[in-house]
């Protein structure tokens, strides 16, 4: 019995081996440029994927790409629990928890509700909301791990991930500018840029950009909305679990809670206690993002870059109007709070 598992194991192995290894130098080749020239890796990724997409249909690649968009996607995701820490809640204070938090709910639900205007169902609207309130490209993953799947998916999974990677970028370059120009302290800077801009890279750089303190401000907030992904998602699986019938999902119901979430809260909470330590800590962080990096290849491998058009200039406005939104709340909340 062991040895027949054993000889499962190894075949299964042997079939997704290539395909992985091709979204793995993917990910290498885009963290090294990123590296050194300073674009967002998980763009190059994705835009490196896209460009080899025809390895999809190859069948030596096929097994280990589709495991990549999904498995190593989801473990990417459940590996970002260590980030989180006590030392968030501690430092930020109470007023400023809640100007995030409430921001983040009321992104996504302006995201739902505006939706409508848009013309777009909400399986778009809760992913490309849920990418911009709470953390960019990993979020809308994330998500798009728990929504029930149709012909359109992975469409508009690439699509929300190049537009809030592309977005970000352009607000580590505005925001410091907007933030000077309503003279807002760098502390009060520091929460603006860490709760508005969608992805932790482009959060750092902004921060930095103004100064250390806010860097460091600003990296906090942006921990704290990564530590709203495990409740939202948990939440919207439940209730997406609810409204799943099997002749629509195809699959029947999704599970009570996704094994992912599951190990997201799990680290999340031996993080915050203290019972992990810094080694294993640095180790799965690091692991997480490279995890991300090959599952966005994958996920680029999979999707025509054809597809993307066919999401249209709409798609487009709406990520905007969202980004709009959540930057005029925490600007308003921060002029109304002062001393935060």
């Amino acid at each position: 019995m062991a040895q027949a598992r054993l000889t499962g194991l190894m075949d299964r192995a042997q079939q997704l081996f290539p395909g992985l290894l091709v979204a793995a130098v993917i990910a290498l080749a885009s963290e090294f440029i990123a590296e050194h020239y300073g674009a967002p890796a998980i763009l190059l990724a994705l835009l490196f994927g896209m460009a080899m997409n025809f390895l999809s249909a190859e069948e030596k690649t096929k097994p280990g790409i589709a495991f990549g968009s999904k498995t190593v996607l989801r473990l990417g995701v459940a590996l970002l629990g260590v980030r989180i820490t006590t030392e968030v809640l501690s430092v930020l204070g109470v007023q400023t928890i809640l100007l995030v938090v409430s921001g983040t709910i009321l992104t996504i639900g302006f995201g739902l509700v505006a939706s409508r205007f848009f013309g777009f169902k909400y399986r778009f609207a809760f992913l490309s909301s849920g990418a911009v309130a709470i953390c960019g490209a990993s979020a809308a993953m994330a998500i798009a791990a728990i929504l029930p799947k149709d012909e359109r998916s992975e469409e508009r999974l690439i699509f929300t991930v190049v537009g809030v990677t592309l977005l970000s970028t352009v607000a580590m370059i505005t925001y410091p500018i907007l933030t000077d120009l309503f003279q807002l302290d760098h502390r009060t800077t520091g929460i603006f840029i860490g709760a508005t801009i969608h992805d932790v890279a482009q959060v750092v750089g902004a921060g930095f950009s103004v100064s250390e303190e806010t860097g460091n401000v600003a990296t906090l907030v942006k921990l704290l909305r990564v530590l709203m992904l495990a409740p939202i998602v948990l939440v919207a699986s439940l209730v997406i679990r609810s409204m799943a019938r099997s002749a629509e999902v195809g699959e029947g119901r999704p599970p009570l809670v996704p094994l992912f979430v599951m190990g997201f809260i799990v680290l999340a909470v031996l993080s915050s206690l203290g019972w992990l330590p810094a080694s294993v800590t640095a180790f799965a962080s690091a692991a997480s993002r490279w995890l991300l990096l090959t599952a966005i290849a994958a996920v680029g491998m999979k999707t025509m870059p054809k597809d993307i058009a066919n999401v249209g200039a709409s798609a487009a406005l709406f990520l905007v109007a969202e980004t709009v939104f959540l930057a005029v709340y925490i600007l308003i909340g921060l002029t109304l709070l002062p001393g935060l």
